[in-house]
C-alpha cells in the first residue's frame, strides 16, 4: 500500500517542455521527501507530457484532462486527488529551493491558526538564471483589505496550504453537466489565485503569513505582449466584481485605492515589456483612481514614472543599462534586508 503524504503538490502542465522537467527535479529534490506530485495535464499539445511520463518515481501521479480547462481548473483536478495534509503548487516554469516543503510544514507547525504559508520569491529570467532580485511583501499580519491591495503572496507557485483551508472556501461547479469540488474559480483563466486567497481571507478565520526565505524562483518569461496586460485588468475587475458579492463593505472601503496599485502593477509590467506609452497610460489611470498613492508612496509611484519616461525618451541600449545598475543597486538593498532578517547568505 502507497503511504498517504503529508504534503500534495499540485503542477498544472500545458506546453512548459522547456521547463518542465527542471520544475519536476526541483520537487524531487526537497530534503523534506515525504510528498507525492500530482501533476495535471492539461491538454499539452508539445512534448511536455512525455517529459513528466520520463521520470520514474513512486511518488508521481499524473493526471490527464481530456479537454484543455485553464490553470484554475487544473488546479482544482490537482486538490480532488490530493491525499496529503498540506497542498503546495508549483507552476511548471517555476522552480523551488530544495528546502521549500520542509519550512512550510515548520512554519505550520508553530502556530495552528496559519491557513496558507507563502515564501518570498526570487525572480530569475527565461532561462533560470538568477537575477537576484526579489518579491519583498509583508509576511505578518495579513488581512483582506491588504490581501486586496497587495497580494503579498506574490505568484502562484509561494503558497502551501493546509487542506482544511481550503475546504473552507469549497463550493460545487459544474463541468459537462456533472458536479465538481471546486476551490479555485474556473470562470477565471487570470487573476484565478488571486481571487481565491482574498476569499480565504474574507471569508474564513484561516490566518495567511509568510517566511523570510525567498524559496521560489520565479521565471519572467520574454515574449509577452502588452495587450494582455488590459486582459489582466479586465480579470481583475471581474474579481472585485465577484468580491463585492461576499464582502461588499471592504470593496466600497479599499477598491479605489486596490485599483490604483493594480493600475501602477500594470505599469511595472508594462515597462518590462519595453512599452513606455503603456506604461505611462496605466500609471495616468492609477492616479486618477487613487491620487493618494502620490502621498503614500511617493517614491514607488515616482520611480515608475520616471522609468516610463526613460524608457520612451533613451536609446534602448542607454535605458538597458540604467535598469541594470538600479536592478542592481535594488537588489543589494533587498538581500542586505533578508540578511538582517536571519535568513542565511547561502539562500541570496
Amino acid at each position: 500500500m502507497i503511504p498517504i503524504p503529508t504534503v500534495s503538490v499540485i503542477m498544472p502542465v500545458y506546453n512548459v517542455e522547456a521547463f518542465v522537467a527542471e520544475a519536476i527535479q526541483s520537487v524531487l529534490r526537497q530534503s523534506f521527501p515525504d510528498f507525492e506530485l500530482i501533476i495535471v495535464n492539461d491538454c499539452a499539445t508539445d512534448g511536455s507530457l512525455a517529459i513528466c511520463q520520463g521520470f520514474h518515481d513512486w511518488r508521481i501521479r499524473i493526471v490527464n484532462h481530456d479537454v484543455n480547462r485553464g490553470l484554475a481548473a487544473a488546479r482544482n483536478t490537482g486538490i480532488n486527488h490530493a491525499r496529503g495534509d498540506f497542498l503546495a503548487f508549483l507552476d511548471s516554469d517555476d522552480i523551488w529551493h530544495g528546502d521549500k516543503l520542509m519550512r512550510h510544514v515548520q512554519h505550520f507547525a508553530v502556530d495552528p491558526e496559519i491557513g496558507l504559508s507563502f515564501s518570498r520569491s526570487s525572480f530569475m529570467d527565461s532561462k533560470g538564471a538568477p537575477i537576484r532580485c526579489y518579491q519583498m511583501p509583508k509576511l505578518s499580519d495579513i488581512d483582506a483589505a491588504h490581501l486586496l491591495c497587495r497580494n503579498p503572496i506574490g505568484n502562484g507557485s509561494a503558497p502551501v496550504l493546509r487542506r482544511e483551508t481550503l475546504e473552507a472556501i469549497r463550493f460545487v461547479g459544474e463541468r459537462c453537466g456533472e458536479p465538481v469540488s471546486c476551490y479555485f474559480d474556473e470562470a477565471f483563466r487570470q487573476s484565478e489565485d488571486i481571487e481565491c486567497w482574498l476569499r480565504i481571507a474574507a471569508t474564513t478565520f484561516w490566518q495567511i503569513e509568510g517566511i523570510p526565505e525567498p524559496l521560489t524562483f520565479y521565471r519572467l518569461n520574454e515574449g509577452g505582449l502588452s495587450a494582455k496586460l488590459d486582459q489582466q485588468l479586465a480579470s481583475w475587475e471581474k474579481m472585485i466584481e465577484k468580491a463585492e458579492r461576499y464582502a461588499p463593505d471592504l470593496v466600497a472601503e479599499h477598491g479605489r485605492r486596490a485599483r490604483a496599485y493594480q493600475l501602477r502593477y500594470l505599469a511595472r509590467q508594462a515597462i518590462r515589456l519595453n512599452d513606455g506609452v503603456a506604461a505611462a497610460r496605466f500609471l495616468k489611470r492609477a492616479v486618477a483612481a487613487d491620487p493618494s498613492i502620490l502621498k503614500e508612496e511617493t517614491a514607488r509611484t515616482s520611480a515608475t514614472a520616471v522609468a516610463a519616461f526613460l524608457q520612451r525618451c533613451l536609446p534602448a541600449s542607454l535605458y538597458g543599462y540604467c535598469e541594470r545598475v538600479g536592478q542592481a543597486v535594488i537588489g543589494w538593498l533587498q538581500r542586505r534586508r533578508i540578511s538582517r532578517e536571519g535568513v542565511h547568505s547561502s539562500l541570496l
